[in-house]
């Protein structure tokens, strides 16, 4: 995948430093700070957490509880600030519980898939030989499908759910993290300090632990920020199609499905899921690359 090796390639590693400091770490904060842009996505994603978070405090109505008489309302009507929806359901309500499914079937693919294949890409890209042949190999059977296409096939044989949704991207996430930490872990491990740490007699469970995940965690973290955005676009096409989440729970890409009859009528009424993904990601992917400069040690 060609996003992988882009990702890969701007991603700085020490070759001979020690294993980030606290300073070190200070000085990331520090220059986040100084990224209005970056605070500035952060900021939006915190407060979008917060709704999300609270939203059966903070909403007006039931997300399920509709009525025909009130269907399709503008925004701006009174008593629904965003209208309401093609079954007479309070859009502001919906968009807050969408939300909620959103965020857990983007967010726990790429939590998965980042412990799954960093484990693995990191006991390849150290172990070396034929365990690295192995794995990487195999990773590469999952390369040879768009991802795209990968994850509607597995979620299409698995049925529709939730469940289901989130197995097929996982499986779809698990090879790309596998590549990327597969490859910071080669480069650091010919670095000089872990060499003389082998040298010592340090077993590899304590070389890895001390000096090679220092080097190698930050680059994963900042791969898998960049896989929120795509995980959370993922999984609104899945449900879009009718693979992911199911009716009558509230969730952004289902919402999209739902009032596509309404674009005539109601434009604006059915682009509001579209506008809360396209912010979403939007921010995610700025804030990873906010945090991919500040991690930048030649900076």
């Amino acid at each position: 995948m060609t996003h992988a090796s882009t990702v890969t390639a701007k991603l700085a590693i020490p070759r001979t430093a020690a294993p980030p400091r606290a300073s070190y770490w200070r000085e990331v904060g520090k220059k986040l700070l100084r990224d209005k842009v970056t605070m500035a996505c952060l900021g939006v994603l915190a407060l979008m957490a917060l709704v999300i978070v609270f939203a059966p405090l903070i909403a007006p109505y039931d997300p399920l509880q509709g009525s025909m008489a009130r269907r399709l309302r503008p925004p701006g009507t009174p008593g629904h600030i965003l209208g309401t929806d093609e079954l007479g359901r309070d859009m502001l309500t919906r968009l807050m519980y969408g939300g909620r499914l959103s965020w857990f079937v983007g967010l726990t693919p790429v939590v998965v898939a980042a412990l799954v294949g960093g484990a693995l890409g990191i006991t390849a890209g150290y172990a070396g030989g034929r365990l690295n042949m192995l794995i990487m190999r195999t990773t590469d059977v999952f390369y040879a499908f768009p991802s795209v296409l990968l994850a509607v096939a597995i979620s299409g044989a698995l049925g529709p759910g939730i469940g289901n949704a989130i197995v097929a991207m996982t499986m779809v996430f698990i090879p790309m993290m596998i590549r990327i930490s597969e490859t910071v872990t080669t480069s650091t491990r010919n670095l000089d300090y872990v060499e003389a740490a082998r040298s010592t007699g340090a077993s590899a469970l304590t070389v890895v632990r001390i000096h090679v995940l220092p080097n190698v965690l930050g680059p994963i973290f900042v791969y898998a920020t960049t896989l929120v955005s795509v995980s959370m676009i993922l999984a609104s096409g899945l449900s879009f199609i009718g693979l992911g989440v199911k009716p009558p729970e509230p969730e952004w890409g289902l919402m999209l499905n739902t009032l596509r009859t309404a674009i005539y009528t109601q434009p604006l009424l059915a682009t509001l899921p579209g506008l809360c993904i396209f912010m979403t990601s939007i921010c995610f992917n700025m804030a990873s690359d906010g945090l991919r400069a500040a991690m930048d040690v030649k900076s």
